[in-house]
């Protein structure tokens, strides 16, 4: 048996670079056209500390809704201040305001008390997404105040099908790849949802379809993406059919969501895919007949859980 020293049984040897803080992976803020709405998507490093901001920060007056999604939290909040009094363990730390500035930035502001300060400041001041920030001294038995400054974003949904044969491939497999690969900081990937479809002669086997769900900076930055993903499928998909659709917006109209209804309980024609598309503001990128299916998909980004599941086993 080796002897050990009192250094390295003591953990002298052991350092943590910054023991109290926890950044998060990234976060970001998507805004509806007025301003009034935005959706702050925070991916985190610490899911059970999430987990805990989920249920505090559901109670600031600023947060319409909450929603995790895999590791990441997402808040759906007015625009405006909206101060509150925090509470120890009851109400112990949320979101104070959220400002879209003429900038371009989302400046967002977040309270906490004792480890909850340190939350709404240092670990939140210090993700990816984060411009600047301005933060108070955190952690003990401290209130803590801090704003971060990200970029204003647009949501840009991108849907496909049909990228596969009976032979080879998987269009969920392919978009996910892809969906990754072309991801920056100025077009940021934010989920992807498969979608279950109603099963038609024409399927490979599933038929199912995919949401790629990104966060823009720019219009410069979202048509590199759109260039990059239809480049990316020319490259690799092995059907001739391959659906490409691009939808931006914050939330999805009732024609695109009265469609998705249809086309996963019913048969859906070409035709009425391309009236619904021209109707809704969708842009048809790659005109295979899997945009029947596509269409189909842009109502459940950022919904995975629930898409999966066949609609036609509910008529």
């Amino acid at each position: 048996m080796k002897n050990q020293s009192h250094e390295s049984s003591g953990g002298g040897s052991l350092v943590l670079e910054d023991p109290y803080t926890v950044p998060y992976q990234g976060i970001y803020a998507i805004c509806d056209g007025k301003n009034d709405v935005a959706e702050i998507i925070e991916h985190a490093n610490c899911f059970s500390g999430a987990c805990w901001s989920y249920h505090h920060y559901a109670k600031s007056p600023a947060v319409k809704n909450v929603q995790i999604y895999g590791e990441s939290i997402r808040y759906t909040v007015s625009v405006g201040r909206f101060p509150f009094e925090l509470q120890s363990s009851v109400a112990a730390a949320g979101i104070e305001s959220v400002v879209c500035n003429a900038d371009g930035d989302v400046e967002i502001t977040y309270a906490g008390l004792g480890g909850g300060g340190v939350g709404a400041t240092k670990c939140r001041a210090f993700a990816n997404g984060v411009s600047r920030y301005e933060i108070t001294e955190s952690g003990g038995g401290k209130t803590a105040k801090g704003t971060i400054y990200v970029p204003r974003r647009e949501r840009v949904l991108i849907a496909i099908d049909d990228t596969d044969s009976c032979d080879v491939g998987a269009t969920w497999t392919l978009t996910h790849n892809i969906g990754k690969a072309v991801s920056n900081d100025d077009a940021v990937l934010l989920s992807q949802a498969l979608v279950q479809l109603y099963p038609v002669p024409e399927k490979t086997q599933n038929c199912m379809s995919t949401v790629l769900e990104f966060g823009c900076v720019s219009q410069q930055a979202k048509e590199k993406l759109i260039a990059d993903v239809k480049a990316f499928l020319l490259k690799y998909s092995v059907s001739e059919n391959t659906g490409m659709l691009v939808y931006s917006g914050f939330s999805i109209p009732k024609g695109l969501a009265d469609y998705s209804q249809k086309g996963r309980t019913s048969r859906v024609t070409r035709a009425e895919a391309e009236k619904t598309a021209a109707e809704n503001a969708v842009d048809v990128i790659l005109g295979g007949n899997g945009m029947i299916g596509a269409l189909a998909a842009f109502a459940w980004f950022a919904n995975p859980v629930e898409s999966v599941k066949p609609g036609f086993l509910n008529e």
